[in-house]
């Protein structure tokens, strides 16, 4: 495939995904059709399938979009906030993960996948979650048990637990935003609570 070829099969892809996520978002998934999607792209159902299996697979590919690898959130922390701090690296990937979750494209995404996803052909939408779940677990796992080796968490808290009560509380401000948007403001109550949870397990 020639560069001209391979970049016009990698527009098409993504103005794909871009109608799949506009079509799943207004009818839910299990509603909006293949040919609704290629319509809403401007292409065929032909140019669709050249490019995903079906729909579940169409799906997969949009969650894709959304995800947070641990390292790539790192690497998005401000160079004047870089730190040799384990505890504060995690706390202030926390923040990046934040602010993204605040931009219109994962908004919208994970409202699909929390709210407007049935069960379908393979999908599991509560099992896709709880696999998203432990991998942002496992992601910071080794950073909490580094922090431990540090003398970074305050006396008579454990690495695990730690770690499991930090991916609770992101997942609470994460679910009680998407739930009622209008309860609280997700970057500025989000930051607050991040930041004061840090405070409360750091060591004196």
């Amino acid at each position: 495939m020639n560069e001209n070829r391979r970049v016009d099969a990698e527009a098409t892809r993504e103005a794909l995904l871009d109608a799949a996520e506009a079509v799943f978002y207004e009818r839910g998934v299990a509603r909006a059709s293949l040919e609704a999607i290629a319509r809403r792209a401007g292409l065929t159902r032909g140019a669709l399938y050249w490019h995903f299996d079906g729909k579940a697979d169409l799906f997969r590919q949009l969650l894709e979009r959304v995800r947070m690898p641990y390292e790539e959130l790192v690497r998005e922390i401000p160079a004047d906030q870089r730190t040799t701090s384990r505890l504060d690296e995690i706390r202030l990937a926390c923040l990046q993960a934040l602010e993204r979750l605040g931009q219109p494209r994962y908004r919208r995404i994970h409202s699909i996948l929390l709210h407007r996803c049935e069960f379908f052909d393979d999908i599991n939408p509560t099992g896709l979650m709880a696999q998203m779940s432990r991998q942002g677990i496992e992601s910071t796992k080794e950073r909490f048990e580094q922090a431990a080796d540090n003398g970074e968490l305050r006396s008579g808290l454990d690495p695990e637990t730690a770690n499991l009560m930090l991916h609770n509380l992101l997942r609470g401000i994460f679910h009680g935003w998407h739930l009622d948007p209008g309860a609280f403001a997700l970057r500025e109550t989000g930051r607050k609570l991040i930041n004061e949870w840090f405070v409360l397990v750091r060591a004196d």
